[in-house]
């Protein structure tokens, strides 16, 4: 049975954390490839912004420079506890997601609504050996995803959620 992740403490009558259900949750490599993207996205303009620090000084430059450290810090505190709040559970007729720490979500797929399940990883995501599982569904606003598996899991979970899916189609 896995321990939900600190900051997720919920009454056993919440409805992010329905009582007797355990969550399987996602691999830390997930936050591996945010960290980085993060870095890459904001530490591009950082390193920009220090450059034209020195080719122009002046003190204003402390400013946006400041910001980004500040953002850059605050996001690495806060992307491994978002992803410690990812985690599925496989029921008999559905299967749960729940994502996120301030603002919380429990999706629940019907294994009947699934048309097909994709598994994709892109370069970042095979270095740090995560795959995210797609569900498509008959309704396209209910698409659901769980990033950060391991890619063996990720293979194991888009066969089973397949043949659930299959299953319960073939009794409409």
């Amino acid at each position: 049975m896995s321990t939900p992740p600190s900051g997720w403490h919920e009454a056993a009558t919440s409805p992010f954390a329905p009582a007797g259900l355990s969550f399987t949750p996602v691999s830390r490599g997930l936050a591996k490839v945010r960290l980085i993207s993060t870095a890459i996205w904001l530490g591009l303009p950082l390193v920009a912004l220090v450059v034209l620090a020195v080719i122009f000084p002046g003190w204003w430059w402390a400013i946006p420079i400041g910001v980004l450290v500040v953002l850059l810090g605050w996001l690495g505190w806060l992307i491994p506890r978002q992803v410690a709040a990812i985690g599925y559970a496989e029921r008999d007729e559905d299967l749960l997601i729940r994502k996120g720490i301030l603002f919380r979500q429990l999706t629940v797929v019907p294994y009947g609504r699934m048309q097909y399940v994709d598994v994709q990883a892109g370069p970042l995501d095979r270095w740090a050996k995560v795959a995210k599982v797609q569900l498509h569904t008959a309704s396209a606003a209910t698409d659901a995803s769980i990033p950060g598996l391991p890619p063996e899991e990720a293979s194991r979970l888009r066969d089973r959620l397949s043949e659930r899916g299959e299953a319960r189609l073939a009794g409409l």
